[in-house]
Protein backbone atom coordinates (compact mmCIF):
# COMPACT_ATOMS: atom_id res chain seq x y z
CA UNK A 1 0.00 0.00 0.00
CA UNK A 2 1.33 3.41 -0.93
CA UNK A 3 2.29 5.77 1.86
CA UNK A 4 -0.14 8.72 2.07
CA UNK A 5 1.11 11.96 0.57
CA UNK A 6 0.74 15.41 2.10
CA UNK A 7 -0.60 17.47 -0.77
CA UNK A 8 -1.00 21.23 -0.59
CA UNK A 9 -3.38 22.96 -3.00
CA UNK A 10 -3.28 26.72 -3.52
CA UNK A 11 -6.83 27.96 -3.95
CA UNK A 12 -6.43 31.53 -2.76
CA UNK A 13 -9.70 32.93 -4.10
CA UNK A 14 -11.87 29.85 -3.53
CA UNK A 15 -14.10 31.56 -0.97
CA UNK A 16 -14.85 34.67 -3.01
CA UNK A 17 -18.64 35.00 -3.43
CA UNK A 18 -18.63 35.77 -7.15
CA UNK A 19 -16.49 33.01 -8.56
CA UNK A 20 -15.02 33.23 -12.05
CA UNK A 21 -13.57 30.53 -14.28
CA UNK A 22 -10.37 29.73 -12.35
CA UNK A 23 -12.16 29.49 -9.00
CA UNK A 24 -14.93 27.32 -10.47
CA UNK A 25 -12.34 24.91 -11.91
CA UNK A 26 -10.50 24.75 -8.58
CA UNK A 27 -13.70 24.16 -6.58
CA UNK A 28 -15.05 21.45 -8.88
CA UNK A 29 -11.67 19.67 -8.95
CA UNK A 30 -11.36 19.79 -5.16
CA UNK A 31 -14.84 18.41 -4.59
CA UNK A 32 -14.13 15.46 -6.87
CA UNK A 33 -10.70 14.82 -5.32
CA UNK A 34 -12.43 14.82 -1.94
CA UNK A 35 -14.88 12.20 -3.19
CA UNK A 36 -12.23 10.12 -4.95
CA UNK A 37 -9.25 10.10 -2.60
CA UNK A 38 -9.57 9.09 1.07
CA UNK A 39 -5.90 8.10 1.51
CA UNK A 40 -3.77 11.19 0.97
CA UNK A 41 -3.85 14.23 3.26
CA UNK A 42 -4.83 17.51 1.58
CA UNK A 43 -4.23 21.05 2.80
CA UNK A 44 -6.27 23.64 0.92
CA UNK A 45 -4.75 27.12 1.26
CA UNK A 46 -7.26 29.95 0.92
CA UNK A 47 -7.91 33.56 1.84
CA UNK A 48 -10.87 34.29 4.06
CA UNK A 49 -14.01 35.49 2.29
CA UNK A 50 -17.79 35.24 2.54
CA UNK A 51 -18.39 31.91 0.72
CA UNK A 52 -16.51 29.78 3.23
CA UNK A 53 -19.14 27.00 3.08
CA UNK A 54 -18.52 26.10 -0.58
CA UNK A 55 -16.02 23.42 0.49
CA UNK A 56 -16.31 21.48 3.75
CA UNK A 57 -13.50 19.81 5.64
CA UNK A 58 -13.38 16.03 5.85
CA UNK A 59 -11.03 13.66 7.65
CA UNK A 60 -8.27 14.05 5.07
CA UNK A 61 -9.18 17.48 3.62
CA UNK A 62 -8.02 20.39 5.75
CA UNK A 63 -8.85 24.01 4.93
CA UNK A 64 -6.09 26.41 5.92
CA UNK A 65 -7.04 30.09 5.91
CA UNK A 66 -3.91 32.20 5.47
CA UNK A 67 -3.75 35.94 6.30
CA UNK A 68 -5.39 38.16 3.68
CA UNK A 69 -2.55 40.20 2.24
CA UNK A 70 -2.50 41.22 -1.41
CA UNK A 71 -2.23 38.46 -4.00
CA UNK A 72 1.53 38.73 -4.57
CA UNK A 73 2.55 38.80 -0.89
CA UNK A 74 0.11 36.00 -0.08
CA UNK A 75 1.59 33.79 -2.81
CA UNK A 76 5.27 34.70 -2.56
CA UNK A 77 5.68 35.08 1.23
CA UNK A 78 2.74 33.67 3.21
CA UNK A 79 2.23 30.48 1.16
CA UNK A 80 5.90 29.30 1.19
CA UNK A 81 5.92 29.60 5.00
CA UNK A 82 2.78 27.44 5.16
CA UNK A 83 4.35 24.84 2.87
CA UNK A 84 7.16 24.33 5.40
CA UNK A 85 4.83 24.44 8.40
CA UNK A 86 2.62 21.65 7.05
CA UNK A 87 5.56 19.53 5.83
CA UNK A 88 4.14 18.98 2.35
CA UNK A 89 5.28 16.42 -0.21
CA UNK A 90 3.69 18.26 -3.16
CA UNK A 91 2.20 21.65 -3.90
CA UNK A 92 -0.41 22.23 -6.61
CA UNK A 93 -0.94 25.87 -7.61
CA UNK A 94 -4.20 26.25 -9.50
CA UNK A 95 -4.10 29.68 -11.14
CA UNK A 96 -1.14 30.22 -13.51
CA UNK A 97 1.46 31.28 -10.92
CA UNK A 98 3.31 29.84 -7.92
CA UNK A 99 5.88 30.82 -5.30
CA UNK A 100 9.24 31.58 -6.92
CA UNK A 101 11.12 30.22 -3.88
CA UNK A 102 9.62 26.89 -2.97
CA UNK A 103 10.84 23.84 -1.07
CA UNK A 104 8.69 21.07 -2.57
CA UNK A 105 7.88 19.61 -6.01
CA UNK A 106 5.18 21.74 -7.58
CA UNK A 107 2.40 21.26 -10.11
CA UNK A 108 1.16 24.46 -11.73
CA UNK A 109 -2.11 24.62 -13.63
CA UNK A 110 -1.61 27.00 -16.55
CA UNK A 111 -5.06 27.82 -17.86
CA UNK A 112 -3.58 29.93 -20.66
CA UNK A 113 -0.52 32.05 -21.48
CA UNK A 114 -2.37 35.00 -22.99
CA UNK A 115 -0.71 37.09 -20.27
CA UNK A 116 2.75 36.07 -21.53
CA UNK A 117 2.10 37.00 -25.13
CA UNK A 118 0.23 40.20 -24.39
CA UNK A 119 0.36 41.86 -20.99
CA UNK A 120 -2.66 43.97 -21.83
CA UNK A 121 -2.98 47.45 -20.37
CA UNK A 122 -6.68 47.46 -21.17
CA UNK A 123 -9.42 46.16 -18.90
CA UNK A 124 -9.91 46.77 -15.20
CA UNK A 125 -7.09 47.65 -12.79
CA UNK A 126 -7.38 44.13 -11.36
CA UNK A 127 -7.02 42.56 -14.82
CA UNK A 128 -4.02 44.76 -15.67
CA UNK A 129 -2.26 43.93 -12.41
CA UNK A 130 -2.98 40.22 -12.86
CA UNK A 131 -1.54 40.16 -16.37
CA UNK A 132 1.60 42.05 -15.38
CA UNK A 133 2.13 39.96 -12.24
CA UNK A 134 1.82 36.68 -14.15
CA UNK A 135 4.11 37.94 -16.90
CA UNK A 136 6.73 38.89 -14.33
CA UNK A 137 6.47 35.74 -12.18
CA UNK A 138 6.07 32.94 -14.70
CA UNK A 139 9.61 32.94 -16.22
CA UNK A 140 11.05 32.71 -12.69
CA UNK A 141 9.21 29.52 -11.77
CA UNK A 142 12.23 27.31 -12.18
CA UNK A 143 11.32 24.95 -9.34
CA UNK A 144 8.14 23.44 -10.75
CA UNK A 145 8.10 19.73 -11.51
CA UNK A 146 5.16 19.65 -13.88
CA UNK A 147 2.64 21.82 -15.67
CA UNK A 148 -1.02 20.97 -16.12
CA UNK A 149 -3.09 22.66 -18.79
CA UNK A 150 -6.63 22.26 -20.05
CA UNK A 151 -6.38 21.43 -23.77
CA UNK A 152 -4.05 20.07 -26.43
CA UNK A 153 -4.23 23.49 -28.07
CA UNK A 154 -2.89 25.21 -24.97
CA UNK A 155 -0.22 22.55 -24.43
CA UNK A 156 1.07 23.13 -27.96
CA UNK A 157 0.85 26.86 -27.37
CA UNK A 158 2.98 26.61 -24.21
CA UNK A 159 5.52 24.32 -25.85
CA UNK A 160 5.99 26.54 -28.91
CA UNK A 161 5.96 29.85 -27.03
CA UNK A 162 8.15 28.92 -24.07
CA UNK A 163 10.26 26.23 -25.82
CA UNK A 164 9.37 23.65 -23.19
CA UNK A 165 9.67 19.88 -23.17
CA UNK A 166 6.16 18.55 -23.94
CA UNK A 167 6.76 15.68 -21.49
CA UNK A 168 6.64 18.19 -18.62
CA UNK A 169 3.05 19.13 -19.47
CA UNK A 170 -0.09 17.03 -18.95
CA UNK A 171 -3.45 17.90 -20.48
CA UNK A 172 -6.23 17.71 -17.87
CA UNK A 173 -9.48 18.96 -19.44
CA UNK A 174 -12.15 20.70 -17.43
CA UNK A 175 -15.45 18.99 -16.69
CA UNK A 176 -19.14 19.83 -16.44
CA UNK A 177 -21.08 19.82 -13.21
CA UNK A 178 -24.15 17.50 -13.39
CA UNK A 179 -26.34 20.43 -12.32
CA UNK A 180 -25.94 21.75 -15.86
CA UNK A 181 -28.92 20.11 -17.52
CA UNK A 182 -31.98 21.36 -19.32
CA UNK A 183 -34.38 22.98 -16.86
CA UNK A 184 -38.06 22.42 -17.67
CA UNK A 185 -39.73 23.16 -14.32
CA UNK A 186 -41.95 26.22 -15.00
CA UNK A 187 -41.60 27.56 -11.46
CA UNK A 188 -37.80 27.39 -11.55
CA UNK A 189 -37.67 29.06 -14.94
CA UNK A 190 -40.11 31.77 -13.90
CA UNK A 191 -38.14 32.50 -10.73
CA UNK A 192 -34.87 32.97 -12.64
CA UNK A 193 -36.54 34.89 -15.45
CA UNK A 194 -38.06 37.32 -12.94
CA UNK A 195 -34.81 37.61 -10.95
CA UNK A 196 -32.79 38.76 -13.97
CA UNK A 197 -35.63 40.44 -15.91
CA UNK A 198 -35.07 38.10 -18.84
CA UNK A 199 -37.30 38.40 -21.90
CA UNK A 200 -38.93 35.43 -23.54
CA UNK A 201 -36.68 35.52 -26.62
CA UNK A 202 -32.97 36.13 -26.18
CA UNK A 203 -29.45 35.25 -27.27
CA UNK A 204 -26.94 34.75 -24.44
CA UNK A 205 -23.38 36.10 -24.50
CA UNK A 206 -20.63 36.34 -21.84
CA UNK A 207 -18.36 39.34 -22.23
CA UNK A 208 -16.03 41.61 -20.33
CA UNK A 209 -13.46 44.30 -21.00
CA UNK A 210 -10.75 41.77 -21.88
CA UNK A 211 -10.04 42.16 -25.63
CA UNK A 212 -10.19 38.41 -26.29
CA UNK A 213 -13.88 38.31 -25.30
CA UNK A 214 -14.62 40.17 -28.54
CA UNK A 215 -17.41 42.42 -27.25
CA UNK A 216 -17.12 45.03 -30.01
CA UNK A 217 -17.56 42.52 -32.86
CA UNK A 218 -20.43 40.87 -31.01
CA UNK A 219 -22.28 44.18 -30.71
CA UNK A 220 -21.60 44.83 -34.40
CA UNK A 221 -23.20 41.48 -35.29
CA UNK A 222 -26.19 42.19 -33.06
CA UNK A 223 -26.81 45.46 -34.90
CA UNK A 224 -27.45 43.43 -38.07
CA UNK A 225 -29.50 40.80 -36.23
CA UNK A 226 -31.72 43.51 -34.77
CA UNK A 227 -32.57 44.81 -38.24
CA UNK A 228 -33.97 41.42 -39.23
CA UNK A 229 -35.18 40.16 -35.84
CA UNK A 230 -36.28 43.25 -33.87
CA UNK A 231 -38.00 41.15 -31.20
CA UNK A 232 -34.91 39.25 -30.05
CA UNK A 233 -32.76 40.50 -27.17
CA UNK A 234 -29.01 40.13 -26.68
CA UNK A 235 -28.44 39.31 -23.00
CA UNK A 236 -24.84 40.22 -22.14
CA UNK A 237 -23.40 38.93 -18.88
CA UNK A 238 -20.68 41.44 -18.08
CA UNK A 239 -19.77 43.24 -14.85
CA UNK A 240 -18.42 46.14 -16.94
CA UNK A 241 -21.74 47.63 -17.99
CA UNK A 242 -20.13 51.02 -18.73
CA UNK A 243 -17.86 49.34 -21.27
CA UNK A 244 -20.72 47.55 -23.07
CA UNK A 245 -22.89 50.67 -22.96
CA UNK A 246 -20.12 52.75 -24.54
CA UNK A 247 -19.78 50.28 -27.42
CA UNK A 248 -23.58 50.10 -27.81
CA UNK A 249 -23.87 53.89 -27.94
CA UNK A 250 -21.28 53.97 -30.70
CA UNK A 251 -22.61 51.09 -32.79
CA UNK A 252 -26.28 50.36 -32.14
CA UNK A 253 -29.39 52.21 -33.23
CA UNK A 254 -31.76 53.42 -30.54
CA UNK A 255 -34.10 50.56 -31.38
CA UNK A 256 -31.33 47.98 -31.00
CA UNK A 257 -30.15 49.47 -27.70
CA UNK A 258 -33.63 48.83 -26.32
CA UNK A 259 -33.00 45.12 -27.01
CA UNK A 260 -29.65 44.99 -25.21
CA UNK A 261 -29.86 43.57 -21.69
CA UNK A 262 -26.72 43.85 -19.54
CA UNK A 263 -26.49 41.53 -16.53
CA UNK A 264 -23.56 42.24 -14.21
CA UNK A 265 -23.50 38.71 -12.80
CA UNK A 266 -25.53 35.48 -12.78
CA UNK A 267 -25.38 33.25 -9.72
CA UNK A 268 -23.78 29.92 -10.61
CA UNK A 269 -26.83 27.95 -9.45
CA UNK A 270 -29.04 30.03 -11.77
CA UNK A 271 -26.95 29.45 -14.88
CA UNK A 272 -28.63 26.17 -15.95
CA UNK A 273 -32.02 27.89 -16.12
CA UNK A 274 -30.57 30.88 -18.00
CA UNK A 275 -28.84 28.62 -20.53
CA UNK A 276 -32.05 26.59 -20.90
CA UNK A 277 -34.12 29.68 -21.71
CA UNK A 278 -31.68 31.10 -24.27
CA UNK A 279 -32.45 30.55 -27.97
CA UNK A 280 -28.72 30.49 -28.75
CA UNK A 281 -25.51 30.74 -26.75
CA UNK A 282 -22.72 32.62 -28.54
CA UNK A 283 -19.07 32.34 -27.54
CA UNK A 284 -17.14 34.31 -30.19
CA UNK A 285 -13.86 34.72 -28.27
CA UNK A 286 -10.59 35.47 -29.96
CA UNK A 287 -8.58 33.43 -27.48
CA UNK A 288 -9.61 30.68 -25.07
CA UNK A 289 -7.59 27.79 -23.73
CA UNK A 290 -10.70 25.64 -23.21
CA UNK A 291 -14.13 27.32 -23.30
CA UNK A 292 -16.10 25.71 -20.46
CA UNK A 293 -19.31 27.72 -21.14
CA UNK A 294 -19.60 25.89 -24.48
CA UNK A 295 -20.11 22.61 -22.61
CA UNK A 296 -22.35 24.12 -19.94
CA UNK A 297 -24.70 25.47 -22.61
CA UNK A 298 -24.70 22.17 -24.47
CA UNK A 299 -25.52 20.29 -21.26
CA UNK A 300 -28.58 22.55 -21.01
CA UNK A 301 -29.57 21.65 -24.60
CA UNK A 302 -28.86 25.09 -26.04
CA UNK A 303 -27.32 25.36 -29.53
CA UNK A 304 -23.89 27.02 -29.52
CA UNK A 305 -22.01 29.28 -31.91
CA UNK A 306 -18.32 29.68 -31.17
CA UNK A 307 -15.03 30.67 -32.81
CA UNK A 308 -12.88 28.70 -35.19
CA UNK A 309 -9.84 29.94 -33.23
CA UNK A 310 -7.67 28.71 -30.34
CA UNK A 311 -9.15 25.80 -28.30
CA UNK A 312 -12.80 26.33 -29.20
CA UNK A 313 -12.90 23.81 -32.10
CA UNK A 314 -11.22 21.22 -29.86
CA UNK A 315 -13.76 21.68 -27.07
CA UNK A 316 -16.67 21.90 -29.51
CA UNK A 317 -15.73 18.61 -31.16
CA UNK A 318 -17.79 19.28 -34.30
CA UNK A 319 -20.94 20.04 -32.30
CA UNK A 320 -21.15 23.84 -32.76
CA UNK A 321 -21.37 26.33 -35.59
CA UNK A 322 -17.89 27.81 -35.97
CA UNK A 323 -17.37 31.42 -37.04
CA UNK A 324 -14.49 33.73 -37.84
CA UNK A 325 -14.31 35.85 -34.65
CA UNK A 326 -12.78 38.76 -36.53
CA UNK A 327 -15.71 38.99 -38.95
CA UNK A 328 -18.99 40.29 -37.48
CA UNK A 329 -20.75 39.19 -40.67
CA UNK A 330 -19.72 35.59 -39.96
CA UNK A 331 -21.39 35.73 -36.54
CA UNK A 332 -24.50 37.40 -37.99
CA UNK A 333 -24.84 34.74 -40.71
CA UNK A 334 -24.59 31.88 -38.18
CA UNK A 335 -27.14 33.43 -35.83
CA UNK A 336 -29.46 34.04 -38.79
CA UNK A 337 -29.10 30.38 -39.88
CA UNK A 338 -30.01 29.08 -36.44
CA UNK A 339 -32.97 31.38 -36.00
CA UNK A 340 -34.36 30.33 -39.40
CA UNK A 341 -33.57 26.61 -39.37
CA UNK A 342 -35.18 24.61 -36.56
CA UNK A 343 -33.68 21.36 -37.90
CA UNK A 344 -30.18 22.81 -37.68
CA UNK A 345 -30.85 23.95 -34.13
CA UNK A 346 -32.13 20.50 -33.14
CA UNK A 347 -29.12 18.84 -34.76
CA UNK A 348 -26.68 21.01 -32.80
CA UNK A 349 -28.52 20.26 -29.55
CA UNK A 350 -28.20 16.50 -30.16
CA UNK A 351 -24.52 16.77 -31.10
CA UNK A 352 -23.93 18.93 -28.04
CA UNK A 353 -25.45 16.36 -25.68
CA UNK A 354 -23.03 13.73 -27.06
CA UNK A 355 -20.06 16.10 -26.85
CA UNK A 356 -20.66 16.88 -23.17
CA UNK A 357 -20.45 13.20 -22.26
CA UNK A 358 -16.70 13.29 -22.93
CA UNK A 359 -16.09 15.65 -20.01
CA UNK A 360 -16.57 15.28 -16.25
CA UNK A 361 -14.91 16.66 -13.12
CA UNK A 362 -14.39 13.10 -11.86
CA UNK A 363 -12.13 12.47 -14.88
CA UNK A 364 -10.34 15.73 -14.10
CA UNK A 365 -9.71 14.63 -10.50
CA UNK A 366 -8.47 11.18 -11.57
CA UNK A 367 -5.91 12.73 -13.92
CA UNK A 368 -4.74 15.21 -11.29
CA UNK A 369 -4.20 12.39 -8.81
CA UNK A 370 -2.12 10.53 -11.41
CA UNK A 371 0.03 13.64 -11.86
CA UNK A 372 0.56 13.99 -8.10
CA UNK A 373 1.80 10.41 -7.79
CA UNK A 374 3.95 10.74 -10.91
CA UNK A 375 5.87 13.79 -9.70
CA UNK A 376 6.24 12.33 -6.21
CA UNK A 377 7.81 9.20 -7.69
CA UNK A 378 10.09 11.33 -9.85
CA UNK A 379 11.15 13.33 -6.83
CA UNK A 380 11.91 10.17 -4.86
CA UNK A 381 14.06 8.82 -7.71
CA UNK A 382 15.87 12.16 -7.91
CA UNK A 383 16.60 12.09 -4.17
CA UNK A 384 17.78 8.47 -4.34
CA UNK A 385 20.08 9.21 -7.26
CA UNK A 386 21.53 12.19 -5.41
CA UNK A 387 22.07 10.09 -2.25
CA UNK A 388 23.89 7.38 -4.22
CA UNK A 389 26.27 9.94 -5.66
Amino acid sequence: MKEPLRIGIEAQRLFRPRKHGLEIVALESLRELQSLDHLNQYFIFVKDDTDSQCLKETENFHIVVLPSWNYAIWEQVILPAAIKKYDLDILHCTANTAPVINSVPTVITIHDIYFHKRASLTGTTYQRFGNLYRRMIFPRLANFQHLVTVSEYEKNNIVSTLKMDPDTITVVPNGVNPKFRVITDPDALQRVQKKYHLPGNFILYFGNTAPQKNSRYTIHAFREINKQYPDITLAVVDPSDNYINSIASEILTEEAKQKLLILSFIEHDDLPAVYSMARIFIFPSLQESFGLPILEAQACETPVITSNAAAMPETAGGSCLLIDPLDPLSLYISIDKLLKDENLSTSLVQKGKLNVQKYSWSKTAEKLLQVYHMIHEKDNKKKLKKALH
